[in-house]
């Protein structure tokens, strides 16, 4: 079940935006229904054993869906923003671009290809593998 806060998060958002969050929330949660949710710096994230791994958040081009290790999954729908870690993520405008295959692939991927964001400040700012 996908989380209050994270419901009520999904509700402050504008129709459109709404329908995409609302999607994006019910496919992560059957997906990744052991994983831990909740607000983290204002939006919804969903984290394994306390290490975050996809989560959403309003932006300017639209909903941004963002995975933490999302660099290494080889996927050329989702965009590397930086170079210092290892995210990757696809803006959404419209909830009928939410490719559910895609999406589904995505969450596998990123329950077995992940970073250590979890230290990332006991090693200052230096990013291991999870094996």
């Amino acid at each position: 079940m996908v989380h209050n806060s994270i419901i009520a998060y999904n509700q402050l958002q504008e129709e459109d935006y709404f329908l995409i969050c609302e999607q994006l929330s019910t496919i992560i949660q059957s997906q990744l229904s052991g994983a831990e949710s909740k607000i983290w710096h204002s939006h919804p994230v969903w984290f394994i054993e306390e290490n975050p791994i996809v989560g959403y958040s309003k932006q300017k081009r639209g909903i941004r869906l963002m995975f933490w290790s999302g660099q290494d999954f080889d996927e050329p729908d989702l965009t590397i923003r930086g170079e210092k870690f290892k995210d990757a993520s696809v803006f959404y405008t419209d909830v009928s671009q939410i490719d559910t295959v895609a999406l589904v692939r995505w969450l596998q991927k990123a329950q077995i290809i992940q970073w250590d964001y979890k230290n990332i400040v006991k090693r200052k700012g230096k990013l291991e593998r999870l094996k």
